[in-house]
């Protein structure tokens, strides 16, 4: 069984930009969560509605990933067969 080797790698500069982008933004929102004023029901929601859009971007992008690492594999494949 051969092994799969990405031909396009993020640079270690992309892949860290990408995380702290995604820390600062999650602390930013949790900070205005904080300090709005609202209600602690109203904060709940905006806590709850933040996580499972976090989770759900998380979701999409393995996906996509998962579509495009399988459609590489395929044609890989279909090269070799041919």
């Amino acid at each position: 069984m051969s092994s799969f080797i990405y031909e396009n790698q993020n640079s270690k500069s992309f892949f860290n930009m990408a995380w702290i982008g995604f820390i600062l933004s999650a602390l930013g929102m949790t900070v205005g969560i904080l300090y709005a004023n609202v209600d602690l029901a109203s904060k709940g929601f905006l806590i709850m509605s933040y996580l499972f859009s976090v989770s759900s971007c998380f979701t999409v992008a393995k996906v996509v990933r998962d579509r495009h690492e399988e459609d590489l594999y395929i044609n890989k494949v279909d090269r070799k067969g041919a």
